[in-house]
């Protein structure tokens, strides 16, 4: 059995028609040009469906196949197989089962090694960073979004004072600086990577008392604790992310925060996690939590219209009023 080639000796452009023929692991080639080896000795190009197959000479030399298929039966018939890399790349099955694997690494990835990663490089970051992010923030805002508060200072010296002087739960409270702001949008309170807390006059007045507003605080306080808001935006931008990190420029991250972080919606383990820091809170300050659950319900209300806008980036789920009923309310 033998497979047409063309030749080139590496020395000049010349082709040269050669019949090749393999026998006892030996590659013989006859023609234009004689010549023979070790099979082994030879780099044969992987088997493709319609790409040329090529035999590399370790002097430089090299020949192009035109047989294919012929020349792949010699290759069997003389105990040479492909690797099994090749083998499955040939595998609609192979293909196919590693297409699905792919995508499970994938999902995996994004469902518990992006949160993670996040988690860690939020933990990491310098305080620079979450200031940089924060302040774009907080600007962006105070320019579309929020007015200067109209509650009466005594007011406000109220909800900060009384809020100040809680106990943090076990594991401490991170440093704070609570804002009052008008909102554009409705009933809202967020904290800010930078540890800003901002309450709105909207959210305080819908509120019937201050103990839902100490429990929507203590939420907010949560968030900063676990760095919610900077994991969050960490996911959401991971290639922006990964960039500075590579590139150490921040700028074109951060210019995108206040975007972001208005269409940003926390998962359900996150406001899970700012509910037990919350409630934690509330016990040690002997703080009933039917407050807070009686201001979800009230924003529930209001749900399709401005003042549902808390919950649009809080989700005030069932499930989630249901523990914090568990947290030692009383059902009404």
């Amino acid at each position: 059995m033998n497979a047409r080639a063309f030749y080139y000796d590496g020395q000049s452009s010349r082709r040269h028609e050669v019949m090749i023929s393999i026998s006892d692991g030996l590659l013989v080639m006859e023609g234009d040009v004689q010549r023979s080896c070790r099979l082994n000795e030879v780099d044969i190009s992987e088997r493709g469906q319609t790409a040329v197959r090529k035999l590399r000479f370790r002097d430089g030399a090299h020949a192009e196949v035109a047989d294919s298929e012929i020349f792949t039966a010699m290759l069997k018939s003389g105990g040479h197989h492909d690797s099994a890399v090749v083998r499955m790349q040939q595998s609609w099955r192979a293909t196919g089962a590693a297409l699905l694997g792919t995508i499970a690494v994938l999902a995996a990835a994004y469902t518990w090694g992006l949160p993670a990663a996040s988690k860690s490089i939020a933990h990491s970051l310098p305080p620079s960073v979450e200031k940089a992010i924060g302040g774009e923030a907080l600007e962006f805002l105070d320019k579309h979004i929020m007015a200067p508060s109209e509650l009466d200072a005594a007011r406000r010296h109220t909800i900060s004072t009384r809020f100040a002087s809680l106990a943090a739960p076990r594991g401490g409270a991170p440093d704070y600086e609570l804002l009052f702001r008008k909102s554009k949008i409705g009933p809202n309170a967020f904290a800010l990577p930078s540890g800003q807390i901002v309450l709105t006059d909207e959210l305080v007045k819908l509120a019937e008392n201050d103990d839902a507003v100490m429990g929507v605080l203590a939420h907010e306080l949560g968030h900063l604790h676990e760095r919610h808001l900077l994991r969050r935006l960490i996911q959401s931008s991971a290639i922006g992310i990964a960039a500075m990190a590579i590139l150490g420029d921040v700028s074109s991250v951060i210019a995108n925060i206040p975007t972001l972080m208005l269409d940003l919606k926390y998962s359900r383990d996150i406001e899970t996690e700012a509910d037990d820091y919350a409630v934690a809170m509330m016990k040690a300050n002997r703080i009933d939590p039917s407050g807070m659950v009686a201001l979800f319900r009230q924003l529930e209300k209001e749900a399709g219209k401005p003042a549902s806008s808390y919950l649009a980036s809080h989700p005030a789920t069932e499930e989630r009023i249901l523990r914090l009923r568990s947290a030692g309310v009383p059902k009404n």
